[in-house]
């Protein structure tokens, strides 16, 4: 819908004209105006990541994940995954820290790992031409423990810890260390846990080489609970134990940068085609790095120096306002009830520097 100013007859773009912004198909079209340059949006990513850093880091940790998004109509790629028990798409997420370096759409019917390796590849590459003796490690959960990943790390100096899916023969592996989990257990009233690690190599002949498992035996109330991490990290570095609780599982911190780009509405997936959902995702992913900026350099020192881009977007950019246009000036009078003036205005200070 076109709506008009007040003042004048300048066209106003409602939600229907941005929508047909984002349906740009192969050919130009009037009504489909946007033209994604993909590798430079992947490249870009990447390059406010390594800016943002005054020295160069020690290591930098990669985190790999996936998560749906629901699909309610009949989009191109649709497609009915079993373990979220909805028709979605599968898109792809890489993060370092805070920071986004990959947002790629993917359909459902396919590996949770698909296209990771050049992804990360891809990633690796851009960073080690900024930074050639930079430290990388990639962690992911167990969708992402494939030879394919593992050996392309190996080959070319890059750590990993990945989760590990449990079978018979991994758990027959602990038996001692559960068995003593359990003793503690029952001595304690309160879940224990024994770690260990051991050599490991599928009997299926998936693996190319055996690797460093590292094993957590839990006993919690009533139940078994062993979790299992394969990593090129040597043991001297990294005990069992200090891998799994303190690098290992700092991987959950990912879930809420993923939370992230679904309040920023990286779910808003109904678009017709793959390539117009991919430019949602995108749009998404791009409002996230410019919210993260705005927490990483104006709410530093703050009480919202660690607040969620939801927070951020209520109570620092909806804000009501009247704008007054004239010959020579656009006055924007913002609500004098607004109870975060104090903090825009030290934002505004903040990033005016």
């Amino acid at each position: 819908m076109i709506g008009k100013r007040d003042v004048g007859e300048a066209p106003l773009a409602g939600k229907s004209t941005l929508n047909r912004l984002a349906l740009r198909g192969d050919s130009p079209s009037r009504y489909k105006k946007i033209h994604c340059q993909q590798q430079a949006v992947d490249a870009l990513l990447v390059e406010v990541f390594l800016e943002a850093h005054e020295e160069a880091p020690d290591c930098i940790v990669l985190d790999l994940d996936v998560t749906d998004l629901p699909l309610h109509g009949h989009q191109e790629g649709r497609f009915f995954h079993g373990y979220y028990d909805e028709y979605c798409y599968l898109p792809l997420y890489i993060f370092a820290g805070e920071h986004l370096l990959c947002a790629r759409l993917r359909t459902a019917d396919q590996d949770a790992a698909a296209g990771s390796t050049e992804e990360v590849k891809r990633i690796v590459g851009q960073i080690r031409g900024r930074l050639p003796e930079v430290a990388i490690v990639v962690r992911a959960d167990s969708g992402f423990c494939r030879e394919e990943l593992m050996a392309w790390c190996e080959q070319n100096g890059v750590c990993y810890v990945l989760g590990l899916a449990r079978n018979e023969r991994l758990r027959k592996s602990i038996a001692p260390q559960l068995a003593e989990a359990a003793r503690l257990q029952q001595a304690s009233g309160k879940p224990a846990r024994v770690f260990t690690e051991f050599a490991y190599r599928t009997t299926t002949g998936s693996w190319g080489r055996a690797r460093r498992v590292v094993a957590k035996a839990e006993q919690l109330d009533g139940k078994e609970n062993p979790r299992f991490v394969v990593t090129k990290l040597g043991a001297d570095e990294w005990p069992a134990q200090r891998l799994y609780e303190e690098l290992y599982c700092a991987r959950g911190e990912m879930e809420n940068r993923i939370k992230e780009q679904l309040s920023l509405f990286a779910d808003r997936v109904s678009a017709e085609t793959m390539k117009a959902n991919q430019l949602r995702l995108r749009l998404a992913g791009c409002a996230y790095v410019l919210v993260q900026a705005l927490r990483r350099l104006g709410l530093k020192g703050t009480e919202m120096a660690r607040a969620q881009a939801a927070t951020i977007r209520e109570r620092l950019l909806k804000i009501g306002a009247r704008i007054r246009i004239s010959v020579r000036r656009i006055w924007l009078s913002m609500a004098s009830g607004y109870p975060w003036q104090g903090l825009f205005r030290q934002v505004w200070a903040q990033l005016r520097c």
